[in-house]
This record gives C-alpha cells, structure tokens and sequence, in this order.
C-alpha cells in the first residue's frame, strides 16, 4: 500500500466515523486563517459539533485531503461522509438556509 492509499484510508475514517469532519488550518477554538474561522463560526452558530482536523500540524495530510476531493483549498467541509465545500460554499449554504436544512435532514439538527 503507498503512502498516499495509507492516508486516504485515514481520511475515509475520519469522515466516516465523524457526522461533522472539518479538514482546517488551525484548531476549532484558534483557526490560523479566516477562510477556517468562517466555517468554524457558521458550526458554532448552527450549535452542531463537528471533528476539526488541523492540517497544518499534519503536512502529509495538507496535500492528501486535496487530492482526495480535487478540492485545492483548505478548509473542507464534511458532513455525514460527503464533501460539502469551502468557506465559500458552506458561507453561501448558511446564508440561504441550505447548510441548517441538511443538517436537519441528516438528523444532525433539530429542526
């Protein structure tokens, strides 16, 4: 098994085993960039818990998540095993209400 098959194997994991996975720079109480900051704000408001992953303290994590999703940027956001996005994306689902109605959907929040 490679080392990149060993990490999306973790990633799998994570996302599998966690409702709430967020693939971050920094930690959930202190996000290093503001693009973390936002989604991390947007969960906290939603009141969800959700896994932060900071990738800046795993390198090999940092280019392995994007090559998993074909995503380039962090943070990545994933809820219930699918990839939801960015900041971008989760600000724009939070600010029409999408983000709250899957959240409820998936059983994750109260309606």
């Amino acid at each position: 098994m490679s080392s990149q098959d060993a990490l999306f194997d973790e990633i799998k994991t994570l996302i599998h085993n966690n409702d709430i996975v967020l693939f971050m720079k920094g930690t959930p109480d202190m996000p290093q960039c503001g693009f973390s900051g936002v989604v991390c704000q947007i969960l906290e408001r939603l009141e969800v818990p959700f896994m932060g992953i900071n990738i800046l303290a795993r390198q090999d994590l940092r280019q392995a998540i994007k090559d998993y999703t074909q995503w380039p940027t962090i943070p990545q956001l994933y809820i219930k095993g699918s990839f939801i996005g960015g900041a971008d994306i989760v600000r724009d689902m939070y600010q029409t209400g999408e983000l709250k109605t899957l959240l409820v959907d998936e059983g994750l929040l109260g309606a």
